[in-house]
């Protein structure tokens, strides 16, 4: 007989206290009696915390020790309001904290993005274990699962690629026998490993792409992702006030939204899910019960305006030094630059004499692309924008968004999305008209 299984996936604010996590582990209790795959990511801000380590380590400012000192009182804070003293769920934290310390005992590795993906990476490790100890202590099974015995990726440390035919292998041999055993099995997300068993990273926010590999695998009944909103909105609610929640989305449109960057689910989420038709969920851990939002092959037949908008974005204007043209051969050299450093292009447009690129603008990747092109392109780099996209624009909105802001890039696709880059217009006081 088929096993029914389902994967879950709880992020860092639904575990970023004492309190979340018994929050949802009664959520788990409701599905007691269910094949579950639960994936979770570091707690809390964890990620940025280890990450300012890694950077202070880099930078050999000797603030490392105390950046993680930070992150360790954070989760020891946490596990004494969940288990007593003596609960070996310490000595298996302070495992993987110790890893830690040994990097920070050694130089700083030459390649940063392999340092941080060692280093960072412990957040989910300690995450996991303590939230599958604090299940178990509260009478539900949980096997933890290390997601780099499953998750093969190449070398790019910091934006692993997974190897999708020995992944599958892995999960045939290692998990599913797992499941044949009563209670849940729990495992991180974010994580993968090489093949020389150094660990990687999915990119930032990938912990729902990991639960979407292994909804893939498992070839899963469904996957859930529970957040702190009720499902996927027409819009931000920190930053709009109408919004109103999508009872239904198809696969196509959640692509496209979560590649123009709205943030209730990873970019990479969706077609893993969408090529073995497994529907996708979004729920509230907040309000467990209700019904969320279901993405799957079922296509709505209209749909409301939906903005999704995007920050720390870069636009960079490149032309030849040489006067020429930009020509297919500097575009080819451009874009094979580009896929080296894994550098997320939002936009673009180029012309006779320029070719502009709207990227995401959180590393030092910018920084490094522009250093490697200087010798033959001019680079003028516009810091600190916003790429907005409005899938299916109504006048109105569009008239409200385009307020307060400088325009620097627009296109328009097909009429049903329209994606600008702005910078905001400074506010000036009247004595500084006169």
């Amino acid at each position: 007989m088929k096993q029914v299984i389902k994967v879950f996936k709880f992020g860092g604010s639904s575990l970023k206290s004492a309190d979340a996590v018994k929050n949802v582990t009664q959520i788990l209790k409701t599905f007691g009696q269910e094949k579950l795959v639960i994936i979770v990511s570091a707690m809390g801000k964890t990620t940025d915390g280890l990450q300012a380590v890694a950077e202070a380590h880099a930078a050999q400012d000797g603030q490392a020790q105390e950046k993680l000192k930070l992150v360790k009182d954070y989760h020891y804070g946490i596990m004494n309001e969940l288990f007593a003293s003596e609960d070996e769920v310490y000595a298996l934290v302070n495992d993987s904290f110790v890893e830690i310390e040994w990097i920070l005992d050694e130089p700083p590795h030459p390649n940063y993005d392999f340092m941080y993906d060692q280093l960072v990476s412990i957040g989910e490790l300690v995450s996991s274990k303590i939230v599958a100890a604090y299940l178990n202590k509260a009478g539900l099974p949980t096997q933890w699962l290390d997601a780099r015995d499953i998750i093969l990726t190449d070398d790019i440390f910091r934006e692993g690629w997974v190897q999708w035919e020995e992944t599958e292998e892995r999960a045939e041999k290692i998990l599913k026998p797992m499941l044949e055993q009563p209670g849940f099995v729990l495992t991180q997300g974010f994580i993968g490993s090489t093949t020389e068993n150094f660990t990687t990273t999915l990119g930032r926010e990938g912990s729902d792409y990991s639960a979407a590999i292994f909804s893939y695998c498992l070839n899963a009944e469904s996957m859930t992702i529970w957040k702190d909103v009720p499902g996927v909105l027409t819009g931000d609610p920190r930053l709009f006030d109408n919004v109103t929640k999508l009872d239904r989305l198809s696969y196509k449109e959640a692509i496209e939204m979560t590649y123009y960057g709205a943030k209730v689910i990873h970019p990479k989420t969706i077609k893993p899910l969408q090529n073995k038709s497994i529907p996708l969920y979004v729920k509230s851990f907040i309000e467990p019960s209700g019904e969320g939002t279901c993405i799957s092959s079922e296509a709505e037949d209209t749909y409301p305006p939906m903005v999704a908008i995007e920050s720390h974005q870069a636009l960079l204007q490149i032309s030849t030094r040489d006067f020429s043209f930009v020509a297919e051969h500097h575009m080819s050299q451009l874009m094979s630059i580009i896929a080296d450093l894994r550098l997320q292009v939002n936009m673009m447009q180029n012309s006779a004499i320029s070719f502009r690129v709207c990227v995401n603008d959180i590393d030092d990747k910018v920084d490094r692309f522009a250093r490697q092109i200087e010798k033959e392109f001019k680079v003028i780099i516009d810091r600190n924008l916003e790429m907005i996209t409005v899938r299916h624009p109504s006048q109105a909105v569009m008239e409200n968004l385009r307020q307060g802001k400088i325009i620097l890039m627009e296109e328009s696709i097909e009429d049903t999305t329209v994606q600008f880059v702005a910078k905001q217009v400074p506010i000036m006081k009247r004595k500084e008209l006169v």
